[in-house]
């Protein structure tokens, strides 16, 4: 009888682990598509998000593609990075949608940081800044270190001799520091084995 119950357990757990991610990837795109279909009210189930999705698409391709797109998008955002209060917000906002997509993507270079000497801790990292001369910082440069489980984190300013290259994609780096070690683990320990014999090697 207890066998059979921890056999039942042992299911039910790994039905969990199954179900889980699809529940969330699910409820995740329906919260996105109700949230975003619902801009546009007193339309059919469904349009409001084809129309919302579809101006975007429209907004983004005159943005691209015609300078006279271009110069309206440019003076609207000449005038809200001018006006007080607004300009801290709109700014703001572009620093951090841009630091995600388009082409001033800022998390495009993973890193790990030593924060501490003895013993040996290394944080990922992604460099945001190359260069603080302007603030009076030499050898120093800006990493942002996201939060486990989080869509936090913090920004360190580092000295470059405390920072050591990762040569893998962005989205993995970001994947592992996110997940905790969870995902992406296998890139990360490939990388510093090859460091490891390269050092070796040289000595």
């Amino acid at each position: 009888m207890r066998k059979a119950a921890s056999l039942l357990l042992r299911y039910f757990f790994q039905g969990i682990i199954i179900i889980s991610p699809l529940a969330v990837t699910v409820w995740a795109a329906y919260s996105i598509f109700d949230f975003i279909d619902t801009k546009i009210p007193d339309v059919p189930r469904g349009i409001g998000f084809i129309i919302v999705i579809g101006s975007l698409v429209i907004l983004g391709w005159l943005g691209s593609t015609f300078l006279l797109w271009k110069f309206l998008i440019g003076f609207f955002d000449s005038i809200l990075e001018r006006t007080p209060f607004l300009k801290f917000i709109y700014s703001s906002v572009k620093e951090v949608v841009e630091s995600f997509m388009g082409d001033k993507k800022k998390f495009t270079k993973p890193v790990l940081v030593k924060v501490r000497s003895s013993p040996e801790i290394f944080q990922i990292g992604f460099i945001t800044q190359n260069d603080l001369t302007q603030l009076g910082l030499i050898d120093k440069i800006a990493v942002y270190m996201p939060h486990s489980y989080a869509v936090s984190g913090y920004l360190f300013i580092v000295g470059k001799d405390n920072v050591q290259a990762l040569d893998i994609n962005p989205s993995d780096a970001m994947k592992m520091a996110v997940s905790g070690g969870a995902a992406g683990y296998d890139l990360i320990e490939a990388h510093l084995e090859q460091n490891h014999k390269a050092e070796n090697h040289k000595n």
